[in-house]
């Protein structure tokens, strides 16, 4: 079937998550920061994602910002930093996230032919908001869903199912992109066609289900999604 939706994961996806603890680790007064960030925003984000996991199995669903705080409480633990001021710039950083570079040009492209776009994000409407509006890409989509609407993170089904609610359209007319395997594979197993931003070359999860492609970046998005 043709491809009439065009569907992106925010965070890691269009975001850069590293971007906070890297910009923090460069400023005056965070040379402590400056020789661990990359460790600290591999865990920042880690922490970050088996929270939302757990929460959705325990049935205790919060805002993705408070799993976010605790993902940065846990991994500024781990690297023994103990700094509110630099707790605070780091959260700070994350509502101003810099897109990868070939964002904004990949998405006009998908609009050029056409198609329907938005993300699809765990993230909270207030936090989207701020990191749409920071990367200057609000020109090239159409909606920004987030889970807070459903109240379960995903790779929960209810997820997916606001695009088909939201674009009146059938699972096998989107494309779905994330930079997480297991949310590429789960979009796989409900219906949507697939692309995984596999950036770091990580091996392919073992799940039910596989994404369609594996790229290194989102420069061939739209030619996946050619109508």
């Amino acid at each position: 079937m043709t491809i009439m939706t065009c569907i992106f994961d925010a965070y890691g996806t269009l975001f850069d998550v590293a971007a906070a603890a890297r910009l923090a680790a460069a400023e005056p007064g965070h040379e402590a920061l400056a020789a661990t960030w990359p460790k600290l925003a591999e865990d920042w984000r880690r922490k970050q994602l088996e929270y939302t996991w757990l929460r959705a199995v325990m049935g205790r669903h919060t805002d993705f910002w408070t799993v976010t705080q605790d993902g940065l409480d846990w991994a500024l633990e781990a690297a023994g930093l103990s700094d509110p001021d630099l707790r605070e710039r780091l959260l700070a950083l994350y509502w101003e996230l810099q897109a990868y570079p070939e964002v904004p040009a990949m998405l006009a492209a998908l609009k050029a032919k056409g198609l329907a776009t938005a993300i699809l994000s765990n993230g909270s409407p207030d936090m989207l908001a701020g990191a749409v509006t920071s990367a200057g890409i609000g020109a090239f989509l159409d909606d920004t869903l987030s889970v807070e609407s459903v109240g379960v993170f995903k790779p929960d089904a209810r997820v997916y199912r606001l695009v088909t609610a939201r674009f009146a359209c059938t699972p096998e007319s989107v494309l779905f992109v994330s930079s997480n395997g297991w949310d590429a594979a789960a979009a796989s197993g409900f219906g949507f066609r697939t692309a995984w931003v596999n950036r770091a070359g990580a091996p392919m999860d073992r799940l039910p289900a596989r994404p369609h492609h594996v790229l290194s970046d989102l420069t061939a998005i739209p030619d996946i999604a050619r109508p």
